[in-house]
């Protein structure tokens, strides 16, 4: 890394205006193959999400708090893919992947938004689920309508002051130099790395904030399960366990493919994983789990089922 230069010292340098990303693979034709998958994935994400979100407002049954905090789960999963896909699938037919300063870091402060805010509204879906199973017949006095939307709105609040002071603080650092960036998105780390200050702030404020969001949101999920354990095991019928059991299902599904995924990413020694290794999993992280997350909370769910049965009845009703 160069070291950052005196105030003494001549500032006519050029400063790097834009970044260079080596994309997915150096592969022309790997890249031109995958183009079909990762579309596909891209449109069948917007597809489930907006459908989700579409059918929980038109069916008055799933007016509820968790089919709530679902369809804003949906719609930050959507900004989320929508920040990264369409620039990753123009890029795969180009030589050459060029983006703007101003361009990378909008890609990351969306991107960094989104997910910090998804982690937690994950913690606030736990306590929805801790809520419902421990205390059921309060249930809807406790989740009342102005606390959830207090909830979900600290939760992108609590994404977005983040995200601006995480991509402030990075990309006021001063690079004036090498302009390759070792990924097919704009990776915090490795933008820092190309710094040509000390990027120790900025190294600070990304740890404080994974411990703070990522670290934090876990934390609550998991309190949030130890109660729902200790409630589920005082009841005395095992039909009654299991029901209670699947109301949790898939948000314990969602969180667990999220933070394993993330985890290993972010929490691997250096030499844990090849260049190679780290864009899979962020491929993944990144591009599936936004698709998966509406599959796993529909395929299984009877509510949802039912819902979709009476839209398409009373849509089919309407077009005679």
């Amino acid at each position: 890394m160069v070291p950052s230069r005196s105030m003494g010292e001549d500032r006519n340098v050029t400063r790097v205006t834009m970044f260079v990303l080596l994309g997915i693979s150096d592969e022309k034709e790997l890249q031109l193959s995958l183009f079909p998958v990762f579309l596909v994935i891209y449109l069948v994400t917007l597809f489930w999400n907006m459908g989700l979100i579409t059918l929980i407002r038109m069916d008055s049954h799933l007016h509820t708090p968790m089919y709530f905090f679902l369809s804003v789960l949906s719609l930050i999963d959507i900004c989320y893919t929508t920040s990264i896909s369409p620039r990753m699938l123009s890029d795969l037919f180009k030589d050459k992947k060029v983006i703007s300063f101003i361009a990378c870091a909008t890609q990351y402060f969306v991107a960094s938004w989104m997910g910090q805010a998804e982690c937690c509204l994950l913690a606030v879906m736990a306590y929805d689920r801790y809520v419902a199973i421990g205390h059921p017949l309060q249930y809807l006095t406790i989740m009342a309508p102005g606390l959830c939307w207090k909830m979900v709105a600290g939760a992108i609040g609590c994404g977005f002051i983040c995200a601006l002071v995480e991509t402030v603080t990075c990309f006021e650092l001063y690079y004036c130099g090498p302009n390759i960036i070792q990924h097919f998105l704009c990776n915090i780390t490795e933008i820092m790395n190309l710094s040509c200050s000390n990027p120790f702030i900025s190294e600070t404020i990304l740890f404080l904030v994974a411990i703070f969001v990522g670290f934090g949101s876990l934390l609550l999920i998991l309190l949030s399960y130890g109660f729902i354990a200790a409630s589920i095991l005082k009841i005395s019928s095992v039909k009654g366990s299991a029901k209670a059991f699947n109301t949790c299902a898939s948000h314990l599904a969602v969180v667990t493919l999220l933070y394993g995924t993330a985890l290993s990413v972010y929490m691997h020694p250096s030499s844990g994983h090849s260049t190679e290794q780290n864009k899979f999993l962020t491929v993944f992280y990144v591009i599936a789990i936004p698709m998966l997350n509406p599959l796993i909370y529909s395929l299984r769910n009877k509510e949802i089922k039912d819902a979709l049965r009476r839209v398409m009845k009373k849509t089919a009703h309407l077009s005679q």
